[in-house]
């Protein structure tokens, strides 16, 4: 259309009568005279749209995604967060029940033999006392330990107290070569001293030269004066082997103590001692052997084998 004044009129007409149309629309509202032709319009130009729309959808999905990018990559590392969060816990509850285990087990020894025990955790190897087997423990003077308490966990004799702080201690491990102990043998009562040799069983010279041991046997600790440093009846370990007696005045076997001293974690300083001797009754009980099968093999004659007495 060419730029000429009757067009220019025209122009002004049509946006004049396109104003009173939308007023009239606005104003009748659901009975707007314009209605029908809105909804024939809708009807020519619908399919138009939504196809329009359909063409641009994955533009606009595109665009969307790019978006959203950020956010969804936030998700993923919030999500591998919280993943290793949760491995975390179930190792930490892994870790959990095996100290409750040991705590339980240690709890069973120290009633068993009526020891007062005051738990503590190992949160040090080794003390600034050269190469000696030492390890430091949460707990001190504030907390009632004195030096020369004998030291236990769930298997049996760990050591003794020998240095104590306010908050921690140390404590010198039984397989220490300094470490001496006053053992009595289960149900015979032999008497001995177990001395540590680190990380080999421990040597224990019986007083008794012609003493009838035998690999298998286990001992306790004799206990001490004054219960210090040692309570009786704590489970010591296992004989492993018997020297020959060779007409000396002590003889030597070598035991195998119960408790691990490189696997120490929740242990126990005796802070009251037994009324009475619990003797070798803190002791586990034995385990059974397992009874060893035994096969018969009984032979069938076969049916084309010949009889004695027969004849072919």
């Amino acid at each position: 259309m060419r730029d000429t004044r009757e067009s220019r009129l025209l122009l002004v007409l049509l946006i004049a009568i396109a104003f009173a149309l939308i007023t009239v629309d606005i104003r009748g509202g659901q009975d707007s005279p314009v209605d029908g032709a809105r909804q024939a319009a809708a009807t020519v130009f619908g399919p138009v749209e939504n196809g329009v729309s359909s063409a641009v959808d994955p533009v606009g999905n595109a665009i969307s995604a790019v978006r959203d990018s950020g956010g969804r990559h936030d998700r993923i590392a919030q999500l591998e967060h919280d993943n290793a969060a949760l491995k975390a816990r179930l190792g930490s509850n892994d870790r959990n029940r095996s100290r409750l285990k040991q705590l339980d087990k240690m709890i069973k020894v120290a009633g068993e033999g009526q020891y007062g025990i005051k738990g503590a955790e190992v949160i040090a190897i080794g003390a600034a006392q050269g190469f000696s087997w030492t390890v430091t423990i949460d707990v001190g003077a504030q907390d009632g330990i004195q030096r020369d308490m004998t030291v236990l966990n769930g298997d049996g004799l760990v050591g003794r107290v020998t240095t104590v702080g306010p908050d921690t201690a140390t404590v010198l491990l039984a397989n220490d070569p300094d470490f001496t102990v006053g053992t009595r043998m289960e149900s015979t009562d032999e008497l001995g001293f177990a001395s540590g040799q680190g990380d080999r069983p421990l040597r224990v010279e019986l007083l008794n030269a012609k003493a009838k041991i035998k690999n298998g046997d286990r001992l306790v600790t004799f206990g001490s004066q004054a219960d210090k440093p040692f309570v009786p009846g704590v489970p010591v370990g296992v004989v492993s082997r018997v020297d020959p007696s060779g007409g000396d005045l002590t003889r030597t076997i070598y035991v195998t103590p119960f408790v691990s001293f490189t696997k120490l974690d929740i242990v126990g300083v005796v802070v009251a001692a037994p009324k009475s001797d619990p003797r070798d009754t803190v002791l586990p009980p034995k385990p059974r052997p397992t009874p060893t099968p035994t096969v018969t093999v009984t032979v069938t004659p076969s049916a084309s084998a010949p009889v004695l007495g027969q004849q072919q």
